[in-house]
């Protein structure tokens, strides 16, 4: 069997873009049991409420749900384990250094195989208010508005 090439995305969290304000993105392995493999090699997961947690100079992903294995036995994962994660010991000082100032998380962005390898996406995080959402979304619609005019204009020049 051919080794697979490239960025697999298996789940995505756009929430924690729109909560959150991101300030610096790691990139983790995982440490997963034969059952959580399958089950994500099958495109199941969920990253919506899940959250990052150092502890003892090890980082630990807790609420990621990955469904039970369809086909699995007694062998099968439990959904909402709480799985090691794989980073640097500098990446991990700092994070924890980063973390510890008020008002800032770390939070998963995006889980994927990469060649292969099940990867995920962390980052430093601070939480926005709810006038930043507002004015956040209001920013993009003004950026939708005028490329929409801009190539409505385009369109009426080649026409």
């Amino acid at each position: 069997m051919a080794k697979e090439k490239g960025r697999k995305l298996i789940a995505q969290n756009k929430k924690a873009r729109h909560d959150y304000q991101i300030l610096d993105t790691y990139e983790a392995g995982l440490v997963l049991s034969g059952t959580e493999v399958k089950s994500l090699r099958q495109g199941r997961a969920s990253l919506a409420d899940g959250f990052v947690q150092l502890d003892g100079h090890e980082a630990w992903l807790h609420n990621v749900h990955v469904p039970e294995y369809s086909q699995g036995t007694w062998t099968n994962h439990s959904a909402r384990r709480k799985r090691k994660l794989l980073l640097h010991r500098v990446e991990i000082d700092k994070l924890e250094a980063k973390s510890q100032e008020t008002g800032h998380t770390i939070v998963p962005l995006a889980l994927y195989f990469k060649d292969g390898r099940a990867k995920i996406e962390i980052a430093l995080a601070r939480g926005k208010k709810e006038y930043d959402k507002r004015q956040t979304l209001r920013e993009k619609q003004d950026r939708r508005e005028a490329e929409r005019t801009i190539s409505a204009i385009r369109r009426k020049q080649r026409a």
